[in-house]
């Protein structure tokens, strides 16, 4: 009887506002891992004596767990208690940290960030925690801050490695990540109330293995199609597999009386339409931070950089995070007001704007910076909205998994973006002092392709429907 009396004293006494920055600073937490050693990415073969093949792991094993342990993390949240499970993940990435930390060679470092990646998990499980202990008035701008702190932790977390790599030895990283999840596990476990909102069934161990699977096979060809080239049959293996697992995962969930995420659900319209613009968003958000720290880097001999500087680069970079951190009490009351589908739209408009803007000007730092706050806008909101959608559209019990499958939408974008922009750069170059650089021609290209993803998420968020089937939602529709 103590704990349970712990638990309700705890839910009754913390007050909402202090929930709401503790699951936003594991959210900063979490996003930072997908930044933390870009300032190292290029040095990684000298540190850690070993081939450029084998070292793009460091950065491709973060993403490949976050995208299979989001969704099933999600659904474990709604079925043993989300703050449990976010506790774990936050365990996962000190651990993690440490282990890399540690690491005399590639291996250990590879380790540590698969342990790292899984931690991404705890931003849609926030958003959940916060659909069960906010009130719905309230709730639209604590999930656009939640939803900000994807695009703010990599953003602000780039200046901090790019100083810590400057001055010091770049384990101290790795013991950073460590600190902040320390400070991150103590917070939630005061702070955060326990689930009180639990689905009552057997977790689908199978459905869990064939979307791990299939999301591996997948995005293993996605992410590695480059190097391994986009004909070979290691990349057509992975690649095809991967679909024919997850359609396979598709047929068995359909199928199975306690399915992993119910499909039916994630095919209605509100579900289907947001999930597949957070493609084109996840693409386009990705895409600038492909392209922008190269331009900004390259030097202006070559004709296509500005010659900038790792940490100047990391500042122009950062606005972006800070505004959507700022307009996060604007989208709540928007939200509330004209709705997440408007929300979305102008999102994905701003951001196709962004592009436009860039493909008319990109000759100088000033031009980077407002295209890169422009970004910041349209992410903000349009990742403040996708979440706002689900949750009207979906039952009160499956919010995290439903949550979790949005953001593995996301990362989808995000590992397209990633090898396509990559592709494009690695095409286009020029020899400069023997080195291929990239050409201003490979740039232009890969700004249309962000603008298309744009366009794309636009149209598709006019699709929804204005008044969503809600019965049963998580929120009840504002109409």
């Amino acid at each position: 009887m103590g704990g349970r009396d712990d638990r309700r004293r705890l839910t009754r006494s913390t007050p909402k506002w202090l929930t709401v920055a503790v699951l936003a600073f594991t959210g900063l937490c979490s996003a930072y891992m997908f930044t933390l050693v870009v300032p190292i990415q290029a040095e990684l073969p000298h540190l850690l004596d070993a081939d450029r093949n084998d070292t793009a792991w460091v950065v491709t094993i973060t993403l490949l767990v976050a995208a299979c342990a989001t969704p099933i993390s999600g659904r474990l949240g709604d079925m043993y208690g989300k703050r449990r499970i976010v506790l774990v993940l936050i365990g996962a990435l000190i651990v993690g940290s440490v282990v890399a930390a540690l690491a005399g060679g590639i291996g250990g470092v590879i380790l540590g960030r698969a342990l790292q990646g899984a931690t991404t998990g705890v931003i849609p499980l926030g958003i959940a925690i916060m659909r069960d202990v906010l009130p719905p008035a309230r709730l639209g701008t604590a999930v656009a801050l939640m939803s900000a702190t994807m695009g703010v932790g990599g953003a602000v977390g780039m200046p901090a490695s790019a100083l810590i790599v400057e001055h010091l030895d770049w384990h101290v990283l790795f013991w950073l990540a460590a600190a902040l999840g320390v400070v991150a596990l103590v917070l939630v476990a005061l702070f955060v109330p326990p689930s009180t909102l639990r689905t009552p069934g057997r977790f689908d161990f199978v459905g869990a293995a064939g979307l791990a699977a299939g999301l591996v096979g997948l995005l293993l060809a996605i992410s590695r199609g480059a190097d391994w080239g986009w004909l070979s049959p290691v990349t057509l293996g992975s690649g095809i597999g991967g679909v024919v697992i997850l359609l396979l995962w598709g047929w068995y969930q359909l199928r199975v009386a306690e399915p992993l995420l119910d499909l039916r659900v994630a095919a209605r319209p509100t579900v289907l339409f947001t999930n597949l613009a957070a493609i084109g968003m996840g693409f386009s958000l990705f895409g600038t931070n492909v392209t922008l720290p190269q331009l900004l880097e390259l030097p202006v001999e070559s004709g296509s950089g500005l010659g900038q500087t790792m940490f100047v680069t990391s500042l122009i970079v950062m606005p972006s995070g800070l505004v959507m951190m700022i307009i996060s009490p604007l989208s709540g009351w928007l939200e509330r007001n004209l709705g997440g589908r408007f929300m979305l739209a102008f999102g994905t408009g701003a951001v196709a704007v962004s592009y436009l803007f860039l493909l008319l000007w990109s000759s100088e730092v000033w031009h980077l910076l407002v295209a890169n706050i422009l970004i910041g806008v349209g992410v903000g909101f349009s990742f403040a909205a996708m979440p706002m959608l689900i949750m009207r559209a979906v039952p009160s019990h499956e919010t995290g998994a439903s949550n979790g499958i949005n953001a593995l939408f996301r990362s989808l974008g995000t590992s397209i973006a990633s090898a396509v922009m990559a592709a494009v750069l690695a095409s286009l170059t020029i020899d400069f002092q023997g080195t291929p650089v990239p050409t201003h021609e490979a740039f232009d290209v890969c700004f249309w392709l962000g603008a298309g993803a744009a366009v794309a998420a636009c149209l598709l968020s006019l699709l929804i429907p204005r008044h969503p089937h809600v019965e049963h939602a998580s929120i009840p529709d504002r109409d």
